[in-house]
C-alpha cells in the first residue's frame, strides 16, 4: 500500500496538488463497516486522485485481513453530488465563511428595507428552512455558486453539495445589520480538470486564483458572491419588490 500511496503522491506533487490521508472515520452499521477517508488535496478538487489512493488501501485492507468479503468504493456516504448532514457537519471540499456589517442607511436608501424588517425575515425563514428539512436557511446560494463553478470550470454536479448554506443575520446596537453566510462542503479547485480550459483559466487568472495557491481565495470569492446574493435577493422579498422586479428586468419580459 505505501507504494500505491508514494506513486500517487508523486504524481499529484507534480500538478501542484497532493493527496494527503487525514484519518478514518468508521460508521457500522448491520454488519457493514463503512469508512470515510479524510484527505487533504491541495489547490485540486481531488476526487479522482483520492478514488484511486481509497481504492489501493482498500484493497491492501482486502488482501490483509481475513473475514472481508468484498469492498465498494463508494456506498452513498461520501454523498458525492449529493447534499447530506454529514457534508455539512464534517465538510468535503472547503469551509468558509463570508460576513460583512451593512449600514442601516445604505439598506434604506439601496435595498429600500430596514434591517429590522430583514432581521425578522429571517426567523421567518430559518423556521420555514426546519419545516421543509433543508439543508440550507438562505434563499439561493446555488445561483451565485452555479455561475462562478461555470465561469471557473469547476464541475457543475458539486453544487448539490456545494450550495448547502448556514445564514446568520443579527442587528448591531447601531442598529445596522451584520449578515454572515457559512459554506460548509465547497467543492471547488484552481488546478486540474475544468480549470485548465482557455475561458475559464483566464476567469480564474483575472480573479488572481490559478495554479498554485489560489484555492483558498476563490472558496473566500465565491463566498462573498453568495453573501451579496442573499442580501438582495432577502431584500427584495421583504421589500415587497421581488415580483415588481423580475417584471420589469427579468427574462420574462
Amino acid at each position: 500500500m505505501q507504494g500505491n500511496f508514494a506513486k500517487i503522491a508523486e504524481e499529484a506533487e507534480a500538478t501542484s496538488s497532493v493527496a494527503k490521508l487525514q484519518y478514518i472515520d468508521p460508521y457500522l452499521a448491520s454488519k457493514f463497516a463503512y469508512l470515510r477517508f479524510n484527505y487533504s488535496t491541495g489547490d485540486a478538487a481531488g476526487q479522482n486522485m483520492v478514488g484511486r489512493a481509497t481504492f489501493a488501501a482498500c484493497s491492501w485492507i482486502l488482501d490483509t485481513y481475513e473475514g472481508i468479503r468484498h469492498f465498494y468504493l463508494e456506498s452513498n456516504l461520501a454523498t458525492d453530488k449529493k447534499a447530506s448532514q454529514v457534508n455539512v457537519m464534517h465538510t468535503r471540499g472547503k469551509r468558509v465563511v463570508a460576513e460583512c456589517v451593512i449600514k442601516r442607511d445604505v439598506l434604506i436608501e439601496h435595498m429600500r428595507v430596514e434591517p429590522e424588517s430583514l432581521f425578522y425575515h429571517s426567523n421567518v425563514s430559518n423556521i420555514g428552512a426546519i419545516l421543509s428539512g433543508a439543508n440550507n436557511n438562505g434563499a439561493h446560494s446555488a445561483n451565485g455558486i452555479t455561475a462562478m463553478f461555470i465561469a471557473t470550470g469547476q464541475d457543475v454536479a458539486n453544487v448539490a453539495e456545494s450550495s448547502a448554506g448556514i445564514m446568520y443575520v443579527e442587528l448591531t446596537p447601531e442598529k445596522d445589520l451584520y449578515a454572515a453566510i457559512t459554506i460548509p462542503s465547497l467543492i471547488i479547485a484552481t488546478y486540474g480538470g475544468g480549470t485548465g480550459l482557455a475561458t475559464q483559466r483566464e476567469c480564474l487568472e483575472m480573479l488572481g486564483c490559478y495554479g498554485k495557491g489560489g484555492v483558498k481565495k476563490l472558496a473566500e470569492i465565491i463566498a462573498g458572491v453568495v453573501l451579496a446574493g442573499e442580501i438582495s435577493l432577502a431584500s427584495a422579498i421583504s421589500s415587497s419588490d421581488w415580483v415588481s422586479s423580475h417584471e420589469k428586468y427579468g427574462r420574462n419580459r
